[in-house]
Parts: C-alpha cells; structure tokens; sequence
C-alpha cells in the first residue's frame, strides 16, 4: 500500500468511528479525530444552528467553516457536498436550492453514507442522494453542478490537485464553488507534520496557504476570493502530546499558525458569478478590500 492509500484508509477508518459516536466528543477534538482535549471546547467548528435549513441530526461538528452561507446558491441549483458527512451541508443547500433543485452528497465513508442517507430519509426529502466515492474521482459526470460546497475536507486528501481539477470537470461553465478549509501561514513543528491521527484531525494534512490560493488559480478558476478567515489554536494539552514545554512556547508565540479560510472562485463561462462583498463587511470580518484577511 503506498502511501496516499495508507492515508486514505487511516482517515477512513477514524471517519468510521466518527460515524459512529456522540457529537460531543466529536466536537472536543481536532475535527472529530483524536483524544478528547481537556479543555472540552469547540476547536475549529463554527456555529450551524442559527441556518436556516439547518438539521440537528446531520451535524457531527466536523466542519471548520460555513460554506454554505457564502455559496450563492439559487433556486433550482445542482449542489454537490465533497465530503458529505452525515448531510449538514447538504441539507441546507437543499433548502436553498428549493424542490427544484437537487444535491448530492459524495463521501468515501460507507458509515456516513449510511447515516447520511437514513438522516435524509427520516426527513423525507427526495431531491437529496448520497453517493460512496472519492472526491478526487467523483461519481458524477461532466458539467452537471452549479454549486460546489465542502467543509474542512480537502486538506484530508492527498492529491488536493486531484480534487480541485475534479471540480473544475464537474462544475458547469459559469458554476462555482464555496470551500472552507485549514491551511498554514509557516511552518508546523515536524512532530505536527507526521502525525497520522492529526492527518486525520485536519491538522497535519493542511498545506501552505498560498500554496492552497495558486492551485485553485492553475486549475483555471475566476474571481478568487477568501470570504472569512480564521485562526485556529490547538489546546494545550493535545500539543503536549508532541511537543515538549518550550517547543509549545516556541509555536504559539511563532510566525506560523493554522486558519480556516472559506474560498470562492468561479470556473470560466458566460454567467460566472464574481464574489462582491462590501468594504464595510471586509473590515468587519478583520479582512482587506482585496480579499485576503489576516
């Protein structure tokens, strides 16, 4: 097994039992992988309950982002959720896509695919489906999505150019995405980096911020803009796990840091939607009139 398979099927498996357990212990770790902190708070996920469409059952607290909130999606959209979980994203596109719309949500979890499906069951709606795959193989075909949302899933891939070129297939001309995800700004301690278990969390898997940005622009997307920004802290008692007292010292008073950032960009065509947002919102968000937010 090399080793993208071997990192395939650790998150596989941590995802597994995720699918699995209460949303409190999900929430009092690194995405839901991990020990339980100590310090029993949310790590990266923001809250969901205030959205409209929102639904309690599909939330496992994995996400690190509101993609949806900044997605655009219209009535009778085609949405398509990367890394579905057990349908929280989803279930708000399909309230924002209306009865006319349709969502799909692909994960390569069977677990979640199973509670995923039986959530959306339960709640009778008929224009959401689940699909089992790799979100760098997709189980779609060409030019079908007007929207691509995904919350804190990328950075579990290996090959992320994979994902983005995938996007880039599946979206119609025109169509775009929203995308919450982590990224670094520096670099992580070497232990961070070749934890499997913080691969799994979302951590160690995280990739260069700028090195995020110039993917989606190779890939050949349009009107590339960071919609929110946040920094994320890990506790003190999970980096203990790695790192000695001064090393910890050393990261958090450091240049490098971890953040949530939640990504626009539209793929070239006739109607491709630009991401305008006010100078007073940027400000508000702690963000820069060109986008980037610090």
């Amino acid at each position: 097994m090399n080793k993208a398979e071997e990192l395939k099927k650790i998150v596989r498996d941590k995802y597994a039992e995720i699918a699995n357990q209460d949303k409190a212990v999900n929430q009092a770790s690194c995405c839901g992988a991990g020990e339980v902190s100590s310090e029993v708070y949310n790590i990266m996920t923001d809250d969901y309950s205030e959205v409209e469409g929102y639904k309690a059952e599909g939330d496992l607290g994995l996400g690190c982002g509101l993609p949806t909130q900044f997605a655009k999606i219209a009535k009778g959209d085609t949405v398509i959720d990367l890394g579905s979980g057990a349908g929280n994203d989803c279930f708000i596109a399909r309230y924002e896509t209306g009865e006319t719309g349709k969502v799909i949500g692909i994960d390569f979890t069977p677990e979640m695919i199973t509670k995923a499906r039986r959530n959306s069951d339960s709640l009778g709606f008929n224009n959401v489906e689940f699909r089992e795959g790799d979100i760098d193989n997709m189980p779609v075909g060409d030019n079908i999505a007007d929207v691509i949302v995904s919350n804190c899933v990328l950075n579990l891939v290996p090959d992320k150019e994979g994902v983005i070129a995938e996007i880039q297939r599946v979206l119609k001309p025109g169509g775009h995405f929203s995308i919450s995800d982590i990224v670094l700004v520096g670099d992580l301690p070497e232990a961070l980096q070749k934890d499997a278990e913080l691969y799994a969390g979302c951590v160690s898997g995280a990739i260069q911020r700028e090195s995020y940005l110039g993917m989606i622009k190779k890939a050949g997307f349009q009107n590339i803009t960071i919609q929110k920004e946040k920094p994320i802290h890990i506790p003190i008692d999970i980096l203990s796990k790695y790192l000695s007292a001064n090393e910890i010292e050393s990261f958090i008073s450091g240049d490098s840091g971890i953040f949530s950032i939640s990504v626009f960009a539209a793929k070239a065509g006739e109607h491709a939607k630009i991401e305008k947002v006010s100078l007073a919102k940027l400000q508000s968000d702690g963000c820069t009139p060109s986008g980037g937010c610090c």
